[in-house]
């Protein structure tokens, strides 16, 4: 067996807290990817992206404007460390881990406890594809003839 596979878990998030720290673009794109599977979303940031500050206005996800400290994840069951600083984010990770929290450091993939993977949600399906981090192009370009093959 290769190290590294990740098994592809589907999870009910509706009733999960995600805490995501840092709101930038890389946070944006993975709280979109989560947006419509969560019961809640908290980003906690200095300045917030103004994509996922019009998010905001929903009941879904709300936006703490500050400098992230541990405290913001105490109550959190998946934590994303999206910040753009790498210490910052291994130093979430590492917290994460001591606390049994799953969590995404987006600069680090060797500290991640799960992959985002290309989502394709359509009606009742919803299709999860990874290279487990290995090559984003090529899960990318099979997630588009996934959608394309289901748009037929």
């Amino acid at each position: 067996m290769s190290q590294g596979l990740y098994f592809p878990l589907f999870i009910d998030l509706s009733k999960k807290k995600i805490v995501v720290i840092g709101a930038g673009t890389i946070a944006k794109r993975r709280i979109r990817a989560l947006y419509d599977f969560v019961g809640q979303i908290t980003v906690v940031a200095p300045e917030i992206h103004p994509d996922i500050q019009k998010l905001a206005n929903t009941d879904k996800l709300k936006t703490v404007r500050k400098l992230y400290e541990s405290a913001d994840i105490d109550d959190a069951d998946i934590v994303l460390a999206a910040t753009n600083d790498k210490i910052v984010n291994r130093e979430i990770a590492e917290l994460c881990k001591e606390k049994h929290i799953p969590v995404n450091n987006c600069s680090e993939r060797k500290q991640c406890d799960f992959y985002f993977p290309g989502v394709i949600h359509t009606e009742n399906v919803v299709i999860g594809v990874t290279a487990s981090g290995q090559d984003h192009a090529k899960a990318k370009e099979i997630k588009e003839k996934i959608k394309e093959a289901l748009d037929k």
